[in-house]
This record gives structure tokens, C-alpha cells and sequence, in this order.
């Protein structure tokens, strides 16, 4: 019996050997991981609960660097809840069950803000009980802007359909919302938020005080006012992009919802290619891994590469279409009769349903830089902070009250450096900027940047936007202009006024005609009316929503184009002050 059992023990041990060999082999892996902070390994119980050894998602790439704060407060709430991985936290679900994921997936333990488990944290739905224990005034915020509430788009989409049009007064939104904490924004220096109620009580139609969930199309009356059809091309292709819901489930367009829609990356395709095993991988409308980007701090890993930052394409998935912003952007033009570019002569793959033909990107997305700058472009986020991208907790109506940059702010103008012109340069709305009063520069960044956002040394100071919020990115070093992208790269910008002072214009007679000895350029045209070089020109759009022969869904909606292309250097006017911006 002695012997035989010792057998037995050998057996098994032999048995167990290759798959020991397997688990070590990976923790030794591990050692070598590209990034050590973002081991797999590292989490405080590797081993446990979600994570547990073969079971659902042992393996699972952390959302944030172990060491983080972020990762250290999740941790930390997560040990309260009986779960020291901190899945819990954000998810919801039961940490004590390691097999059965319809028990683990139900419930919320004790502590938890949830009501149930969640499998899209990040959601509007969801998000003051998530992202919100910590970002609180971003979520608020985030609630009233206009990627969520697009009221904008409803505004303008009614305005052009005429009976149902609500004139310049913004009344609807996605979502049935209100601003309880008043017209004081939630993130701003003391002279943003004065000048934010300058243009609120110019503008008062761009900044309601509430708005109302979008009507629903009357079956009943729809033949006797057909005009309301309108509500249902609104919402199956003007608002598919709002921050309430997923990407939709084409190439290009996949993205999370909530707070994921940005911080969570997904690549074009939308297959997963992180290391959790209950992740299928050939199945689309995954995220590209469980990590978070944002700023220059947070390290993803995919596939043994680092990056930083947020990609223009995760822009792009929404700002593909309208203004065709971010496709413009990378240089690509809608083109409706397909590409034969590839080995076979066959046509492109689509993206965002459509085919593009490559014309020239923006000079700031371009790889190659000016000399003295490192190759690679910039992202959306390097000029577009905070207040543009969650907005500031008042509810907008359009890109006026959203956006606060303007081109001078890190290049000035060819007579004057960023520092030395007033607040409200070349935003003017109808009042004028204080000439006599350079706005200077900022020695500190916002708080809310100092607390979540990569801290950059301040030198000579922070740039300051036209309407007063230092960029926490974008310092003074003597008479040059340094942007910190969170991509990792760092660049000079060029001022106009030093290549003025160095005589480096790329063409100087027509530089010096257009910019000093023709001064009403700079007040009556934006810089990108002569520096954007094409612009995509969209010709007989047409809109039908079909609601014939009894149709009791919210019906069809199609889009017919007659003709596409692209005009050179086109010029856009300022005009009157704020008389394009009544809507």
C-alpha cells in the first residue's frame, strides 16, 4: 500500500509537471513584461476571485497602472468589498464566486454604490456610481455637454425640416436634463468663468437652463403631419454617436459608451487583443484591451507595444460625419466610387461605411514635423482640453460655448507673441477684447489638471486660452512655445512673430502681404480660411424617411448623394461678430 501510494503521488507530480512548468514559465514572462507596472501579474491577488487561476479571466490586463492612484484607489475600495483586485469596484457582481460566472455576474457586494452587475462600467447610465466616486465633476459635467445631449444637432436638423423647428431656442436633447448647481462652471480660472457668463447672457439660446428628451414620432398623426418624421432621421443618424450609447457595429465606428467612448481603446476592426481568456477574439464590438487611456501617464499595452495619449482614430469614430472634422484631419475624402488601391486591384475596405480617397493631411496630424521637432503628429487632446472635451458642466448648444481655443493662442500673431495679446483674441462675439491688457501666462495648471493629469514642468509659464484656462500641456520657455503631447512627443510650435523677427517665412512676400500689410485678415478671417489646403465639399444631399404602407416601427430612413469632391484653400469669413452663432 506504501509503495503503491508513493506511485500514485509520483504519478500525479508527473502528471502536474507540465502544467507547472506552463505556470511559471508565464510568471517568469512576466518578469519581462514591457512594461512592469502593467503586468497582468501584478495584481494584489493575482490569483482570486475574477481572477482566479484557469478560471474566467485570470490574466485580465489591469485598467490602470498598478502603481497608479487611480489603480491604488480602486484597489483599496475593492478590499472593502471582499475583493482586493477591485473588479467590484466598477462592475459590480459577486467576488467570491471563481466558476460560475452567471453567479459571479449577479448582485453587488456590500459597499457597492450598484444595483447590479454591469458589464459596461462606464455608461451614462451608471457612470456617477463608477467614474464618478472619483471624477464627479467630470461626470457631471460630461451629463450636460453636447457630445451627450447633442442638442445642437436636433436644433439645426429641425431648423432645415421647417414645421417642426424650435427656431434658434434649443428646447431638445437626448435626454431630459437640467443644470442644478447654476451658470458657475464646474472647471475654470476665475476669468473663464466670467467670460463664460458674458457670452451666456449674449447668447442665452446656446446655453438653456434644461432641455427635454426628444419626441417620439405619433403613428396616429404621422400622415397628417408627416414633418415629424424628422424625430426618427434624428435619431437613426444624427444622434448615433451621442455618449449614451455604443458605436455602432461597422468598421471605424466601434467604440464603448459613457466615459469608455474615449478612455477605453478599440481599433478599427473592434476584435480584443488583450490576454483575458473569456474574451472572444474573433467576435467584433470588443474593446482593443481593458486598459484606459488618457494622458501622457497612462501606459496601454497591446500586443508588447506602449502607447500614450488617445488616438485621433477613437475621435474619429464619431467625428466622421457632419463637418468631417476628423477624417479631414487624416487627410481622407469621401469618395463614392471605391478605390482600387490594393495588390489585387480590388477595391479599399470601407471605413465608417464609406470609401476614402487619401488627399493630404492636416500639417499638425502629419508624421513628418518641422525641422528641430520629432517625427509623429499631434493628437486631438494636445490643443482640445478638458472644458472641449467633457465641457464645463453648463449645458451647451453648440460648439461657441464648447470650444475656448483659437490658433493664436500657442501661435500668436506676426507681431505678437501668445502672451502679449488680451484674452478674447479672434473669439470676439460681439464684445471687444482690453488691447491694453496682455493676458501673460499662468504658473499653475488648473487644479483638476495638477490632481488627474500629467504635471509638466512650468518654466516661463502656461500658455493661457483666449478665454483664460491655462493649458496644462503648453508652456513658455523664453520667446518659444512648447506642446507636451500625450502621445510622449514633445515640440516647438512655430510663433509667428519669431519667424517674422528671423525672416524664415516659407514664402515671404505673400506671407508679408496677407499677414501685416493687410491687417484686416486677422480680424475678419480665420487662420484656416487660407491654411486649411482642401476641404471635402458634399453636393444634392437628400433625406428620406419612409413610413408608407402601414409602417408601425419608427420607420426608414435612407441618404441619397448626387455629387462629391473637394475645393483647394478654401476661405471661410468671420463675419459679424456672433451672427453666424444665433442657432
Amino acid at each position: 500500500m506504501r509503495f503503491s501510494s508513493v506511485r500514485v503521488k509520483m504519478g500525479l507530480l508527473v502528471s502536474l509537471f507540465p502544467i507547472l512548468i506552463l505556470f511559471y514559465a508565464l510568471r517568469a514572462d512576466g518578469e519581462n513584461y514591457p512594461l512592469p507596472e502593467m503586468d497582468p501579474n501584478g495584481f494584489p491577488a493575482p490569483d482570486a476571485g475574477c481572477l482566479a487561476s484557469g478560471q474566467c479571466h485570470a490574466g485580465l490586463e489591469p485598467i490602470r497602472a498598478h502603481n497608479s492612484d487611480m489603480a491604488q484607489q480602486i484597489y483599496d475600495r475593492g478590499r472593502l468589498m471582499g475583493d482586493p483586485n477591485g473588479c467590484v469596484v466598477c462592475h459590480g457582481g459577486n467576488p467570491k464566486e471563481e466558476k460560475d460566472a452567471k453567479f459571479a455576474h449577479s448582485g453587488t457586494p456590500p459597499g457597492s454604490r450598484l444595483e447590479a452587475f454591469n458589464r459596461h462600467a462606464a455608461s451614462m447610465g451608471i457612470n456617477d456610481k463608477t467614474c464618478g466616486l472619483c471624477h464627479s465633476k467630470w461626470v457631471y459635467a460630461t451629463h450636460r455637454s453636447v457630445m451627450q445631449t447633442e442638442a445642437g444637432k436636433i436644433q439645426g436638423a429641425l431648423w432645415g425640416w421647417g414645421p417642426m423647428s424650435t427656431g434658434y431656442e434649443k428646447r431638445y436633447g437626448n435626454y431630459d436634463i437640467d443644470d442644478p448647481d447654476g451658470p458657475d462652471p464646474v472647471f475654470g480660472t476665475e476669468a473663464y468663468k466670467q467670460y463664460n457668463l458674458k457670452l451666456m447672457q449674449q447668447f442665452p439660446n446656446n446655453f438653456p437652463e434644461k432641455l427635454e428628451k426628444l419626441p417620439e414620432v405619433n403613428l396616429e398623426t404621422i400622415k397628417t403631419n408627416p414633418a415629424q418624421a424628422v424625430y426618427t432621421y434624428i435619431r437613426n443618424e444624427c444622434q448615433r454617436c451621442h455618449l449614451g450609447v455604443r458605436g455602432r457595429d461597422k468598421r471605424g465606428d466601434m467604440r464603448g459608451m459613457g466615459c469608455a467612448a474615449c478612455h477605453i481603446p478599440y481599433s478599427n476592426e473592434g476584435f480584443y487583443e488583450g490576454t483575458d481568456p473569456a474574451i472572444a477574439k474573433d467576435k467584433k464590438g470588443h474593446p482593443l484591451v481593458h486598459s484606459i487611456q488618457a494622458s501622457r501617464e497612462a501606459k496601454v499595452v497591446v500586443n508588447g507595444k506602449i502607447y500614450s495619449g488617445i488616438p485621433h482614430e477613437t475621435c474619429v469614430t464619431c467625428h466622421n460625419r457632419g463637418k468631417r472634422i476628423g477624417v479631414s484631419f487624416q487627410g481622407l475624402m469621401e469618395f463614392p466610387y471605391g478605390t482600387p488601391y490594393t495588390e489585387t486591384g480590388s477595391k479599399m475596405t470601407k471605413l465608417h461605411t464609406k470609401y476614402y480617397l487619401s488627399i493630404k493631411g492636416d500639417t499638425h496630424h502629419k508624421i513628418k514635423s518641422r525641422e528641430g521637432n520629432p517625427e509623429g503628429g499631434l493628437l486631438c487632446q494636445d490643443c482640445h482640453n478638458t472644458t472641449a472635451m467633457h465641457g464645463n458642466g453648463n449645458i451647451m448648444g453648440t460648439t461657441l460655448a464648447y470650444v475656448e481655443i483659437e490658433c493664436t493662442d500657442c501661435h500668436g500673431t506676426p507681431l505678437k507673441y501668445p502672451w502679449e495679446l488680451p484674452l478674447g483674441w479672434g473669439d470676439e462675439f460681439g464684445f471687444e477684447p482690453d488691447h491694453k491688457t496682455p493676458r501673460g501666462v499662468a504658473k499653475e495648471p488648473l487644479d483638476t489638471h495638477r490632481e488627474f493629469n500629467t504635471l509638466y514642468t512650468a518654466r516661463d509659464g502656461y500658455l493661457l486660452t483666449t478665454r483664460g484656462n491655462p493649458f496644462g500641456n503648453v508652456v513658455r520657455q523664453g520667446d518659444k512655445v512648447i506642446v507636451h503631447s500625450a502621445s510622449g512627443l514633445d515640440f516647438q510650435v512655430p510663433t509667428l512673430n519669431s519667424i517674422r523677427l528671423a525672416k524664415k517665412w516659407h514664402n515671404p512676400q505673400d506671407a508679408v502681404s496677407a499677414m501685416i500689410m493687410a491687417k484686416s485678415h486677422l480680424e475678419k478671417l480665420e487662420c484656416y480660411a487660407c491654411h486649411s489646403t482642401w476641404a471635402p465639399q458634399c453636393y444634392g444631399c437628400h433625406v428620406r424617411v419612409d413610413y408608407s404602407e402601414g409602417k408601425k416601427s419608427m420607420g426608414r430612413e435612407c441618404n441619397q448623394r448626387s455629387g462629391q469632391g473637394y475645393r483647394s484653400s478654401r476661405l471661410s469669413a468671420v463675419g459679424k461678430p456672433g451672427a453666424r452663432y444665433q442657432r
